[in-house]
């Protein structure tokens, strides 16, 4: 069994809670492992919620490890954390996160590689790294760039300022804030429904957005009549048609 992190699967949603509350889910060595095989083992899913036990979402990497006299820290992102990172930013079926508390570092970069995050309200999101003599990493700079523009996002990062969760879903970078008591609700809730819907389309839909960045419109609109040949011959795709003329909910299996 997983140790540093917990599994439960209910129905077509995979939820996947941080489990260090005592260390504020910090990421260390075993939890990009244990992250690695529950990717593995969620390949069926039809969505997956990340969330983190206690009163942190991830406060960054676990620093108990960290040799700043002899490690080589271009290896270790390289090797540990960039694999999992692009692979949840690609994993094929929807991912939410649900952030409450600290989320900086590679918490902020396992937050933000998922489709969509839920904030609560007072969660804590910063690039504390100024302090540290570091650079931002684990994508920081990629999310902060392409939902705040460059000025916050360098302000952010001279300063470590934190956004609370409502400042940062009132500058686009977090998709909600809710109040912190609603947060694992509303997020499981958001989820559940996700998956519940067509999400063979989904997964055709996150591809086309995947490779959309740099691409021409005529480029993106050719992808689209692509995937939309895809998705008429998937099961999803009868079924929603099917329900429409027949004036009744339609029941999707995710296929």
């Amino acid at each position: 069994m997983p140790e540093t992190i917990r599994v439960v699967r209910d129905g077509g949603l995979t939820e996947i809670v941080l489990n260090r509350p005592d260390k504020l889910n910090s990421v260390n060595r075993q939890m990009i492992r244990e992250l690695n095989e529950a990717l593995d083992a969620a390949r069926d899913t039809r969505a997956i919620l990340l969330r983190g036990e206690g009163r942190a979402f991830c406060a960054g990497r676990d620093l108990a490890e960290a040799e700043p006299a002899n490690e080589d820290a271009t290896a270790i992102l390289r090797t540990d954390y960039t694999p999992l990172l692009t692979r949840l930013y690609e994993f094929p079926a929807p991912t939410i996160a649900a952030v409450q508390g600290a989320c900086m570092g590679a918490g902020l970069g396992l937050a933000f590689a998922c489709d969509l995050v839920i904030a609560a309200e007072d969660a804590q999101i910063s690039s504390p790294f100024g302090r540290l003599g570091a650079v931002l990493d684990s994508g920081g700079h990629y999310h902060f760039l392409n939902s705040l523009g460059r000025n916050l996002a360098l302000e952010l990062i001279y300063t470590g300022r934190r956004l609370s969760g409502r400042e940062a879903a009132d500058r686009g970078l977090v998709n909600r804030a809710v109040a912190p008591g609603e947060l694992a609700d509303t997020a499981r809730s958001l989820a559940r429904e996700i998956a519940a819907g067509p999400t063979a389309s989904f997964k055709i839909s996150k591809r086309v957005l995947l490779n959309a960045h740099g691409a021409t419109f005529a480029q993106v609109l050719d992808a689209e009549a692509l995937a939309q040949g895809e998705a008429s011959r998937t099961a999803d795709y009868q079924e929603g048609m099917s329900a429409f003329k027949e004036k009744r909910p339609p029941a999707f299996k995710g296929r």
